[in-house]
């Protein structure tokens, strides 16, 4: 079987990597105005700025995966696509409410639903393509 290159699940990295970037700049200001060269020093914004971040990597690179081993597998379109939007959106939401507030936001409490829903979403149609394949 010939393999493909997974260019949505590319296109959605490359996204990712521009958003982490983001991320990590907004820690890197954030410890250069408070003086602090690792932890959070006892800052609370810099403090929710490493969790956002810290949150980020926690999800995305294992979604990613999976949404490139699904695509490879061949997923339909569509819901690699549907992976890709809800978890930017996802990540999105939740980084602008844990940055906002670090007790309970909108953003913050839709933006995990929507990641750990496609974390859900890609484990069952990998389980279920994986079953297909190997029964």
């Amino acid at each position: 079987m010939p393999v493909t290159m997974p260019a949505i699940t590319l296109l959605f990295a490359s996204l990712f990597v521009l958003f982490n970037l983001v991320l990590m700049a907004r820690v890197s200001l954030a410890r250069r105005s408070s003086n602090v060269g690792i932890g959070s020093g006892g800052d609370p914004l810099l403090r929710r700025r490493v969790r956002v971040h810290a949150n980020f990597i926690e999800q995305v690179p294992i979604a990613l995966l999976l949404m490139a081993l699904l695509e490879l597998a061949g997923l339909a379109q569509a819901w690699l696509w549907a992976f890709g939007v809800v978890l930017l959106a996802g990540r999105l939401l939740h980084a602008r409410g844990l940055s906002a507030s670090a007790g309970y936001s909108y953003g913050r409490f839709l933006g995990t639903v929507l990641s750990w829903g496609v974390l859900l979403a890609e484990a069952v149609a990998g389980l279920a393509m994986a079953a297909r394949h190997l029964g």
